[in-house]
């Protein structure tokens, strides 16, 4: 997993055509309701990197860039789900993410010297039939394995092996499934 490092005060023209693109279908997308799932889906296919096929994303959805998103089939991201796509985000298929859910590829230096001028991206790669309950987040850098549950509420720091149910602040390992 490579660390990609990002200027905060000199974006390059390139990127910033790229974050206005996103910012532009997340407005798109925001401003539709239920029954415009046909456009929905479409600007979703359109905003991100890979989309599966049944891709569901509920009111409220925000990232960065959008492109760097892939999601596998019957995705569902409940209202209110941000993701910072710095970084590569990966989704298998059959994965359902509740409510109040962010999934952060960006972070930044902890020493308070520089801390504004730059960040880093590392990527992010959920399995196949997860689920993640509401208001949990995820950070830069986690591995979560096939069928993993993750309990509401939870702040995701170290990698989720298959199948187990992890909880808490930091997630730790409750028990298999």
């Amino acid at each position: 997993m490579e660390k990609m490092i990002f200027s905060r005060t000199e974006i390059s023209e390139d990127v910033l055509m790229l974050m206005a693109r996103a910012s532009e279908l997340v407005k798109q997308l925001n401003s539709l309701t239920l029954s415009d799932f046909a456009k929905k889906q479409a600007i979703v296919k359109e905003l991100f990197g890979e989309v599966g096929c049944s891709p569901f994303v509920g009111d409220n959805f925000h990232c960065d860039f959008g492109k760097h998103i892939h999601v596998g089939d019957n995705f569902h991201a409940d209202y209110n789900c941000t993701m910072l796509d710095v970084a590569e985000i990966r989704i298998g298929h059959n994965c359902l993410i509740g409510p109040d859910v962010g999934i952060y590829t960006a972070g930044h230096r902890l020493e308070p010297e520089g801390r504004t001028l730059d960040g880093y991206g590392l990527p992010i790669t959920i399995g196949d039939d997860v689920w993640i309950g509401g208001h949990s987040t995820i950070l830069p850098g986690v591995r979560i394995g096939n069928g993993a549950v993750i309990a509401a509420g939870s702040v995701v720091t170290a990698d989720v092996e298959p199948r187990s149910l992890v909880a808490g602040n930091p997630a730790k390992f409750k028990k298999w499934i």
